[in-house]
């Protein structure tokens, strides 16, 4: 495939190593690998068409039925500036989550709604699997499950919110064929 400029969160032009567009009746998913071709190597592959489906079924376990989500993922670099600009925290992190529009919002013709976009870093998704899901496939589907529930409003700011958003993760992974360390 080859690689096409997109634009990046904060004006910054990146180029798509690896894309793909995926859709279900009213729902799409534009999963893209943007990380700088210098910070990884062939063999650390995201496999974007995989983790792009985990967006679509997890949004139809959800009963949301229309929308648009891009699932992007990007190098230490990129996600530690998106860390510090938008949550003020320096240094990389797994996941961001950038909620847009509503999935209740109405748009006219075939313009859809866009409900945001999660970023995920690689680096830092393989560095912590083993500790935390046990596996690169587990880590990367928690991930994507997670960011997908923060862009349909969900938070773990609280103790309740956490409780609830982690229930449902730990459902979601299991309904989708992932088994969570934790779960009971």
């Amino acid at each position: 495939m080859t690689p096409k400029g997109l634009e990046y969160l904060g004006g910054q032009t990146v180029t798509a190593y690896s894309s793909c567009h995926l859709t279900a009746a009213d729902l799409e998913v534009y999963a893209q690998d943007v990380r700088a071709r210098d910070t990884h190597t062939d063999d650390e592959a995201v496999d974007v068409r995989t983790l792009g489906q985990l967006v679509l079924d997890t949004l139809a376990h959800l009963h949301v039925s229309r929308g648009r989500i891009d699932l992007m993922f990007v190098d230490q670099a990129q996600i530690s500036d998106l860390n510090l600009e938008h949550m003020g925290q320096s240094g990389p992190t797994d996941v961001l989550s950038f909620p847009l529009d509503s999935p209740g919002l109405q748009t006219s013709g075939e313009v859809p709604v866009h409900l945001g976009d999660v970023m995920i870093c690689p680096a830092v998704a393989r560095a912590q699997a083993r500790e935390h899901m046990g596996s690169e496939a587990g880590e990367f589907a928690l991930l994507t499950i997670h960011g997908v529930l923060h862009i349909l409003g969900h938070d773990h700011a609280a103790p309740d919110e956490t409780r609830v958003m982690q229930q449902l993760e730990r459902t979601l992974l299991a309904t989708l064929g992932f088994a969570h360390p934790d779960a009971p």
